[in-house]
């Protein structure tokens, strides 16, 4: 084989595994975002409607400011099964692609490197650890245009992204930027 590719092709392998480091790091990011959404349902209606939602999703209440109208919602969010296995099994192609690129350099040593993919199931130990934890999810309702007859309701809510997209599908709220 010729002498530059294993070095070249090394190299690469070598770039691809800072990629897959830091998009399993990347797996465990907190993603909190603030939104504001807007609903045609009056600031009653939707209240009830948001606080069963956030109680379906096994959130409870762990705090209420009657004043600003705002409710801040506390829950576990699980980590995913799916998604471990899934970053278990990128790191263990991550690591034979690095096992067969340093055996080729280092033929003497060759088994010893295929040895790497027994590291792969740290990365999904890695998520499982660091993403299950408490989310807080913080919402306030309000008129969106005070003194008309049928006026819709405004809510400012922050939460994780995911748990944003599931509302807005689930309630049909529309964004309001």
């Amino acid at each position: 084989m010729d002498t530059a590719i294993v070095p070249s092709t090394l190299l690469l392998t070598l770039l691809l595994l800072v990629g897959l480091f830091f998009f399993i790091r990347a797996s465990t990011k907190d993603r909190t975002t603030k939104a504001q959404l807007v609903s045609e349902q009056d600031e009653t209606a939707l209240m009830a409607q948001v606080k069963e939602y956030f109680r379906s999703r096994s959130y409870q209440v762990a705090a209420i400011d009657r004043e600003k109208n705002q409710v801040i919602f506390e829950g576990f969010v699980q980590p995913s099964w799916f998604l471990a296995v899934f970053l278990t099994l990128l790191a263990s192609a991550g690591m034979a692609c690095l096992g067969l690129v340093l055996s080729f350099l280092f033929p003497d040593f060759g088994t010893l490197f295929l040895g790497l993919v027994l590291l792969s199931p740290l990365s999904g130990l890695f998520y499982w650890q660091k993403a299950g934890r408490f989310e807080k999810v913080s919402f306030q309702i309000e008129e969106a245009n005070q003194g008309e007859l049928p006026s819709p309701s405004k809510i400012t809510i922050i939460a994780h992204r995911d748990e944003l997209m599931e509302l807005q599908r689930v309630l049909q709220l529309k964004s309001a930027e």
